[in-house]
């Protein structure tokens, strides 16, 4: 019997509220009984959940991970996929290729293929049989269930030379650092909000890449391990222990060092609200401020640039870019000592 073919983005599987595309729909169908040409069925084995959404969840819980599967599980019910309520973000899954549409047989993957989605479960159809371990350290569930790729979706066959667990966990963030490499440049002034954080070590390793020896990056984190361990990498000018919810600390810090003049570009990759204008004040004036944490309230972003007076470029952090997760893996090859603290740390 032939299938019916779907719509490439997955309209077809939106079921409130009519005529949305699947990211801000308020519910898919997940009944992954139901094949189209369109999709790729995969059989999910692991789910990273977005940094935001599993420390909202986690302090929903009490940081009891049994809550927080609860809280995944109830989501997924309700709304077909892993879409949180409160933050609107979801995260990714590792899985096995289940069966493939015709009309996605073009895309090269096969049953069998072990891939992970490199767009968010907020967009994503979910079936959970069952949440089996709960990770917080990785923000990480092993789960047993279901998953539709939509035609438009990007997905990439797990490298063979990383654990698998560490492998997703950098796919997870791969979008920031070919946007870094697209964004400064030789003799360039970086700082990074959380830069001792997943997203934002990459972020700093690749900042060092693009700026070289000429320029400068400066790193903020609040978690003092996290900041020795950035520190130990040699790739950041200095490392400042700070809360970048502290706008006025970072200002102070930041503008001591660049004599007053602040960064021509700075990163946001604090998984928690309320650091939107620690960003803003740590850049130059006309310099780029780029947010890459879905933490971020983007209103908070352009009301306080207005409100301070401060003409920056702001820029919404994109999970996808061009061929960014070999660019990802690649600069975890290049840096043994950044591979080892993120093997250490998450797989």
């Amino acid at each position: 019997m032939k299938l019916p073919p779907g719509d490439p983005l997955g309209t077809h599987r939106v079921i409130e509220p009519a005529g949305a595309l699947p990211q801000p729909a308020e519910r898919l169908d997940n009944d992954l009984s139901k094949h189209y040409a369109t999709e790729i069925i995969v059989d999910v084995r692991t789910l990273n959940i977005d940094a935001a959404s599993f420390r909202q969840m986690e302090e929903a819980s009490g940081g009891d991970p049994d809550g927080v599967a609860t809280l995944v599980l109830e989501t997924v019910q309700r709304r077909g996929k892993q879409h949180n309520p409160v933050t609107g973000s979801g995260g990714m899954l590792l899985g096995v290729v289940d069966t493939v549409g015709d009309l996605a047989a073009h895309r090269g993957f096969v049953p069998g293929d072990q891939v992970a989605t490199l767009i968010s479960l907020s967009l994503t159809p979910l079936w959970l049989d069952r949440i089996t371990a709960v990770r917080p350290a990785s923000a990480q569930l092993d789960v047993v269930g279901k998953a539709a790729v939509f035609l438009s979706a990007p997905l990439a066959r797990m490298p063979v030379d990383f654990p698998d667990r560490l492998a997703l966990a950098l796919l997870d963030v791969a979008g920031a650092v070919p946007q870094v490499a697209r964004m400064c440049g030789p003799g360039d002034t970086v700082v990074v909000l959380g830069a001792g954080g997943k997203s934002g070590m990459l972020c700093a390793a690749e900042a060092r890449r693009r700026v070289g020896r000429e320029g400068r990056v400066f790193g903020v984190e609040n978690f003092a391990e996290y900041a020795a361990e950035l520190s130990s990498l040699a790739i950041c000018d200095q490392v400042f222990v700070l809360d970048a919810r502290n706008p006025l600390a970072v200002r102070e810090a930041i503008s001591h060092v660049t004599n007053g003049s602040g960064a021509d570009l700075v990163l946001s990759c604090v998984n928690a609200p309320g650091v939107e204008l620690a960003a803003i004040l740590a850049a130059r004036d006309r310099g780029k401020v780029y947010y890459f944490a879905m933490s971020t309230s983007f209103t908070a972003a352009a009301l306080g640039a207005e409100g301070m007076g401060r003409d920056v470029d702001l820029y919404i952090g994109n999970g996808y870019a061009h061929d960014h997760a070999e660019h990802t893996l690649s600069l975890v090859r290049s840096h043994q000592g950044l591979r080892d603290i993120m093997t250490r740390r998450y797989a």
